[in-house]
């Protein structure tokens, strides 16, 4: 039983490690592209909510919440599909 639970939370944490690998590239891929979007030079709206976006993914992402820099990659991609 004991083998069991260990082996199940070794699973779990390697599951737990790819996943944020996966943020953790994800953030910085969407970072990039909030950068790329702004260097096109997009109407000043636009702009304005493209900074925000930006500095809240750079934010979320020093201090490790990929999650919620996530969500702003993805309020960032709203803006630009409109």
């Amino acid at each position: 039983m004991m083998i069991r639970t260990m082996c199940l939370a070794a699973g779990l944490v390697a599951f737990s490690t790819a996943g944020l690998a996966d943020d953790v590239a994800d953030c910085s891929a969407g970072v990039a592209m909030i950068k790329a979007e702004l260097d096109k030079k997009p109407a000043e709206a636009l702009r304005a909510k493209l900074e925000k976006a930006l500095t809240d993914a750079e934010r979320e992402a020093k201090e490790k919440e990929y999650d919620e820099c996530l969500e702003a990659v993805e309020d960032a991609k709203e803006m630009i599909e409109k």
